[in-house]
């Protein structure tokens, strides 16, 4: 079994009010969950790692321990940097990243095998629609304060 992941994070201001958007599809990549949350304040490299840290911890939930363990991740995404970090490739130079970097590192203790891939923007459409989606319903959340 193999699970492909979409996620996104963007903040508007860089750093400023922040968002994540996940798409979590079967092998035939077809969509099977979609989530979007506000995370308050954040840069888009922060949001960026919350949406993997989410996406993780959502699989973990919906398919439990056992299933992961012997299930193929992938997860996608759209910052270079963010994926290339994750896949060893890339270090990590600032410490809040480091952290955020930590937390995916002993959330995949209880995955088998997990490979991240930089995908173009256009590829990841739906993730960020996601993104915006829970960006804009804060906005006018906000707007009536």
């Amino acid at each position: 079994m193999k699970i492909i992941i979409y996620t996104d994070g963007g903040a508007r201001d860089n750093p400023g009010p922040a968002a994540l958007g996940v798409v979590i599809s079967n092998e035939k990549n077809q969509p099977l969950k979609r989530y979007s949350e506000f995370i308050g304040e954040a840069t888009n490299n922060e949001a960026e790692y919350a949406a993997v840290i989410f996406a993780l911890k959502k699989v973990k939930a919906l398919f439990g321990k056992k299933k992961i363990k012997n299930t193929e991740v992938e997860i996608r995404l759209d910052s270079e940097l963010i994926a290339k970090q994750l896949a060893h490739q890339y270090k990590i130079q600032e410490e809040n990243l480091g952290k955020l970097f930590l937390k995916i590192w002993n959330l995949l203790l209880d995955f088998g095998q997990v490979n991240f891939k930089y995908i173009p923007r256009e590829e990841n459409k739906e993730a960020d629609r996601l993104v915006n989606e829970a960006l804009d319903s804060q906005d006018r959340n906000q707007s009536f304060l």
